[in-house]
């Protein structure tokens, strides 16, 4: 089998390229802009593998893609590039609509024409798997869960840019018939993820001595949900899942974010203990990220039924784990601390007036 994947050198999707090439002996083609969230470093595990191959290019540019998939003839996409930290969209969403929407639309334009080219059983089996959040459907109170039909209610850019790629790709099953698989996916955590997210940023703070800022009391729920889990179930998709389809993935894990930075203290403490005392003292409270969505939660029983998938971690060993891979892969984060991000709040918007500091959104 042939895997063409968008934004494999990001997060999840050098998790879901990692996967594919050392547990499935798929081949994989790689395909990334390299922008700041981009990191070659995740994929060295990789990089020498006879079928893994990567290629720089960028999903808006449309002929560039239509050249990828008449060479490469994949069996699949799996399409993962995105903008895709809220607080960057506050302060910038031109990119977020370019990338998320125009450049969806490019990949499934060139996508449709190279499915229309197929024949047989290479036609029938081809998947466009469109990977997306469970932030498009907006916020939730506090009971319940988001299902696979719950209306879209967006309320950042980055999530109103990924509801409308969800909806451009369930266009183009309705009107084209392009075989589409769509997942939306609960909060990621685990190793090589970029330091502006609410976990890697605490533990590389607390390793520093910095503080940990958290935004507003810091009671906002999130379902978090390890990443290597995610890339088991994107993998369950592709193959099993129905065209037209759209399948919820969540880690079964919610908890506040306070009680999340609170965790990773305590790991901190113990696996590395500071002079200074506990790194709860580092904790600050700071102005709230505008918009700031409430309560988000899975419903994964549709994904559970239907393809049999369920979450492998548990939220307090996926934690442990987490904090021990950062602090035994220094030099990953350090390029990017000492270059690409630093640590400086984003997200303020211009109505903001808050001091400058770190962020913890999630």
């Amino acid at each position: 089998m042939k895997v063409l994947v968008t934004g494999g050198a990001g997060f999840i999707g050098s998790a879901v390229v990692r996967k594919l090439v050392l547990q499935e002996q798929v081949d994989v083609t790689t395909v990334d802009a390299l922008t700041y969230a981009g990191n070659l470093a995740s994929l060295a595990p990789v990089a020498e593998q006879p079928n893994h191959t990567f290629v720089r290019a960028d999903i808006r540019d449309g002929k560039r893609m239509s050249e990828l998939m008449d060479s490469v003839k994949p069996d699949a996409i799996m399409h993962l590039a995105a903008e895709s930290h809220v607080d960057r969209s506050i302060d910038g969403p031109a990119a977020f609509i370019d990338t998320n929407i125009v450049g969806t639309y490019q990949l499934l334009e060139s996508a449709r024409n190279y499915w229309a080219s197929l024949s047989g059983d290479k036609k029938d089996g081809f998947r466009f798997h469109h990977i997306s959040t469970d932030e498009v459907y907006g916020s939730l109170g506090p009971t319940g869960a988001f299902l696979e039909t719950t209306p879209y209610a967006p309320n950042s850019p980055y999530s109103a840019s990924k509801a409308a790629s969800d909806h451009l790709v369930r266009a183009w099953f309705h009107t084209y018939d392009l075989p589409v698989v769509t997942t939306n996916c609960s909060n990621n955590y685990g190793p090589y993820h970029f330091p502006e997210k609410l976990i890697p940023l605490m533990i590389l703070n607390g390793l520093e001595g910095k503080p940990l800022p958290v935004y507003g009391t810091g009671e906002n729920v999130r379902d978090w949900l390890h990443v290597e889990d995610h890339a088991d179930a994107l993998w369950q998709v592709v193959t099993k899942g129905t065209p037209g389809e759209v399948y919820n993935i969540g880690g079964e894990a919610e908890l506040t974010n306070i009680d999340v930075v609170r965790s990773i203290c305590d790991l901190l403490d113990e696996l590395v203990p500071s002079s200074s005392g506990s790194r709860r003292d580092l904790i600050t409270f700071v102005s709230d990220r505008p918009g700031h969505d409430a309560r988000y939660a899975m419903d994964i029983t549709k994904i559970t039924r239907e393809l049999g998938w369920k979450p492998k971690h548990n939220f307090e060993t996926g934690l442990r784990n987490t904090v021990e891979w950062y602090l035994n892969n220094k030099p990953w984060w350090e390029d990017i601390r000492t270059g690409k991000y630093t640590g400086d709040r984003l997200g303020l918007g211009d109505a903001m007036t808050a001091p400058q500091t770190e962020t913890a959104g999630a």
